[in-house]
């Protein structure tokens, strides 16, 4: 998956640097006096072709795709490094088969990182052996065993991060079908709402202009018509704007989960309503409002580690919502604008709301409203 930010890359960076200090043994070899001068240079230059490869594979690819065919040509290049450098500098250069292995795994599709797995395991056992004239045992658990669980590690790891990618584009997909079909709505709500307003008062104000000025009693009644009709169309956009404003439980619990979360804040939150707390869509507003509220709190005040959100139904046919958080805890002063305006919206959904210090430190904060049945 495509790093987001620069902390991304350079964690990604980072664990790939730190899967390189398997190859301290061609290193060491190089440097070692058993080396002539000219197999220590071809060395050097493999094993730092090798490394670019390798790198451009799991980097590069794995950020944006390559084409199919460099990646295989690049594969090929790497195998064909692998097995010279092997032949000819010593069993210390076997390991780079292992990298051959994980970078197979995380760029090629199932069966042919299978495949190339096998022809790895093939190599590695020829080479090992000495094409059959030596045993392999001394090779089994430091060698052929990296190469499989390596192989098939990053196969899964490539699945994935390949079903992660398709989530997140169906995600985008229902986003903009959901955004869709909300616009089409309002399309057909105001149509539903301007479309007869407006036409009577085309109908009236053409009627108006022809009873001007020989009836201009009659004249003058349209005329009031008309505004009747047009400030009742005014009422109903604005309760029908009101609606659409309206904030939802569902939508609140998603957003205080991302705002806590964001804030470095463990969050216990519930991710839908439990059905046995649905109210009526007044009710459900004020209790969106008080949890919105409740957790920018914790987030700016609070200086809280961890918030519980929970939502139930009481005994007495309420709805009951509680913020709790472990920070500083009420300051002792009045309420805040915020809560004051809280107070009064949910006393208009026919609710109220209690703040205290919690039962092991921080602040809680409670918004009850009547349940209601859904509307």
């Amino acid at each position: 998956m495509q790093p987001d930010t620069r902390r991304q890359k350079l964690a990604k960076a980072l664990v790939i640097a730190v899967w390189m200090v398997f190859l301290g043994g061609p290193v060491v070899d190089l440097w070692s006096a058993d080396q002539r001068p000219l197999a220590t240079s071809g060395g050097a230059l493999g094993l730092a072709a090798f490394i670019a490869t390798y790198a451009a594979l799991i980097f590069r690819h794995t950020r944006s795709p390559l084409p199919s065919g460099r990646v295989h040509a690049l594969l090929a290049v790497m195998f064909a490094l692998a097995l010279t450098l092997s032949l000819t500098m010593g069993d210390p250069w076997l390991v780079l088969f292992v990298y051959f292995a994980v970078a197979s795994g995380a760029v090629l599709p199932g069966p042919r990182a299978v495949a190339s797995l096998g022809l790895t395991v093939v190599a590695l056992a020829a080479i090992g052996t000495r094409f059959g004239t030596s045993s392999l045992w001394g090779h089994w658990t430091s060698l052929l065993v990296p190469v499989l669980l390596g192989g098939f590690a990053l196969m899964s790891a490539r699945k994935m991060v390949l079903t992660l990618r398709e989530l997140r584009e169906a995600r985008a997909t229902v986003a903009r079908l959901a955004a869709n079909e909300e616009r089409l709505r309002l399309a057909r709500d105001l149509h539903d709402l301007l479309g007869h307003s407006l036409s009577l008062i085309t109908l009236k104000s053409e009627l108006a202009g022809r009873m001007l000025p020989a009836r201009a009693e009659q004249a003058a009644e349209q005329v009031a018509d008309i505004e009747r009709v047009s400030r009742q169309a005014l009422v109903d956009v604005r309760e029908a704007v009101s609606g659409y404003r309206r904030p939802t439980l569902a939508v609140e619990l998603a957003g205080a989960r991302t705002a806590l979360v964001a804030a470095g804040i463990r969050a216990d939150v519930p991710s839908t309503p439990p059905e046995e707390a649905r109210t009526a869509p007044e009710q459900e507003a004020a209790l969106a409002w008080a949890l919105r509220e409740a957790v920018t709190n914790v987030v700016r005040h609070s200086g809280a580690d961890r918030c519980a959100v929970s939502l139930a139904a009481q005994a007495d046919d309420t709805v009951c919502l509680t913020v709790t958080d472990n920070g500083a805890g009420p300051s002792g002063l009045a309420d805040g604008s915020g809560l004051a305006g809280l107070r009064e919206r949910l006393a208009l959904a026919d609710g109220h709301l209690d703040t205290a210090a919690g039962v092991r430190g921080g602040f809680t904060l409670r918004a009850t409203v009547p349940a209601g049945s859904v509307t």
